[in-house]
């Protein structure tokens, strides 16, 4: 008789179930479309501009109404940004690993820190609420990752398992499942994630394992 405990997993969204990069392009690119019909230039020339202020680490709001002549103002710049609707999709490799995760009948989770409009319209964008079994967002759940209470819901939601943490930051995603026995696990930056891993940490904040490949967590479960 197979005592195994049974996998349960639970995701993080921005930077590990997509790239967070493209919901900032999508963004940026309605904002500059906002721009321009009070402008001289164009929506393209624009984007363009604000990507290349957001390369340099620069205020791009800031930059970007100081260079064109426009009515518009950073708060409706700032709305802009939180409450586009996204022009984001889920990858491939990402839908492969949940739907072998769901056709395996395997309890699947999504938790991640972010106001709950905005995180629900990259979830609704990305279409996940057909894969996830329980999904908590900061802002409606009243605390923020690493508080412990945001992982142990899920405990109590779904009851007694091995459980997985699969994430990205390192700064907040991985003490919490480390301290309560979970398998965290990190995907790797490919080089367009907004916050950037710091693998120099205290050993408590860092995963159990860490991934190039998103389809590796299917071997880490088995």
């Amino acid at each position: 008789m197979d005592t195994k405990p049974k996998p349960i997993v639970i995701f993080d969204l921005d930077d590990t179930l997509y790239n967070e990069l493209d919901y900032l392009k999508s963004a940026f690119l309605e904002i500059a479309q906002f721009i321009s019909k009070d402008s001289d230039s164009d929506s393209i020339s624009i984007f363009e501009e604000m990507m290349r202020l957001y390369h340099s680490k620069s205020n791009v709001f800031v930059e970007i109404l100081n260079s064109y002549v426009t009515k518009a103002t950073k708060e409706e710049l700032l709305h802009l940004y939180r409450n586009h609707n996204p022009n984001i999709k889920l990858s491939d490799e990402r839908k492969l690993v949940l739907e072998f995760l769901k056709n395996k009948g395997i309890k699947i989770g999504l938790l991640t820190d972010g106001r709950s409009k905005q995180q629900r319209s990259k979830i609704k964008a990305l279409g996940l609420d057909e894969y996830f079994d329980e999904i908590v967002i900061s802002e409606e759940f009243g605390s923020e990752k690493p508080n412990e209470n945001n992982f142990l819901h899920f405990e109590k939601t779904f009851g007694t398992g091995q459980y997985f943490y699969i994430g990205d930051n390192v700064s907040k995603d991985f003490l919490s499942p480390n301290r309560l026995g979970w398998t965290s696990v990190c995907i790797l930056d490919n080089g367009d994630n907004i916050h950037k891993q710091d693998f120099g940490l205290d050993r408590a904040y860092l995963p159990t394992f860490t991934l190039k490949d998103f389809k590796d967590i299917i071997k880490i479960l088995d």
